[in-house]
């Protein structure tokens, strides 16, 4: 199912998305050495609540985890790197830690994720994954204007991600949302120009570039849910929820 947005969804749609950035900056600023990953689910909930918006994770069951997931944010430290779920573990100096939040408010879903480095501690390795991450994510937006196909937005992406030097997995990517989390199009986060999906004004996309620092493998935890690389190496994830309109691509879920 691929949803048009009309121009009232489309405002909803920037209050949700206001929303969704508003409650990453205020985790990431109280993430600091010693912070418990339940912690931050419980100041998820409870500022989701607080909005009156509805959380996308806690009923969420798709096919690919061992659901319902249960928690308000996945938290994905170090090596993991999606659908972190979280768990008691007090987050330590220089830990790469990615908060990925989906809610609903008034019917329509904004997503977004970011990744950041908990303390005092700036592993290099750790800076350049999360930048590189960063500029595919602008890639790709900048990527997504009129006339564009899925395949341009992806092929941005992942010409950012092969020129820092990261191996891509194309199992989880970008998608489309509106009424619901997850629809399409799928947005790989690699993939030929020219191709599929043509995009046009009041589509909702979320772009999420993701890589690991030596790796295209995963590995799944026994939770069923949390998403390792392969190799135990250091992990990264960036997405924001964009609107595609006649002149571009807004992005819903910037820092106000």
């Amino acid at each position: 199912m691929i949803e048009i947005l009309t121009p009232t969804q489309l405002a909803g749609a920037r209050e949700t998305g206001a929303l969704v950035a508003e409650i990453l900056q205020t985790l990431r600023s109280r993430c600091r050495v010693g912070t418990n990953l339940l912690d931050v689910d419980r100041w998820a909930e409870r500022m989701i609540v607080e909005a009156g918006a509805v959380s996308c994770y806690v009923h969420y069951a798709p096919s690919f985890g061992r659901g319902p997931f249960g928690h308000y944010i996945c938290t994905s430290v170090n090596d993991a790197v999606l659908h972190g779920l979280p768990y008691d573990y007090a987050l330590a100096d220089g830990d790469l830690l990615s908060l990925d939040l989906a809610v609903s408010k008034g019917g329509v879903v904004a997503d977004s994720a970011i990744s950041f480095i908990v303390g005092e501690s700036r592993p290099q390795e750790s800076v350049a994954m999360i930048s590189a991450t960063e500029r595919a994510l602008q890639a790709g937006i900048a990527a997504a204007g009129p006339g564009a196909r899925i395949g341009d937005i992806s092929h941005a992406i992942g010409s950012t991600l092969s020129a820092a030097g990261y191996p891509i997995n194309v199992q989880f990517g970008g998608h489309g949302l509106g009424s619901t989390m997850h629809q399409d199009p799928h947005v790989s986060n690699s993939g030929p120009p020219g191709r599929g999906y043509k995009v046009r004004p009041g589509l909702l996309l979320a772009l999420e570039p993701w890589v690991m620092a030596d790796t295209a493998e995963l590995t799944t935890d026994a939770d069923g849910w949390t998403l390792r690389s392969a190799t135990g190496c250091r992990t990264a994830h960036s997405e924001h929820t964009i609107a595609i309109t006649g002149d571009g691509a807004e992005i819903l879920t910037s820092p106000r």
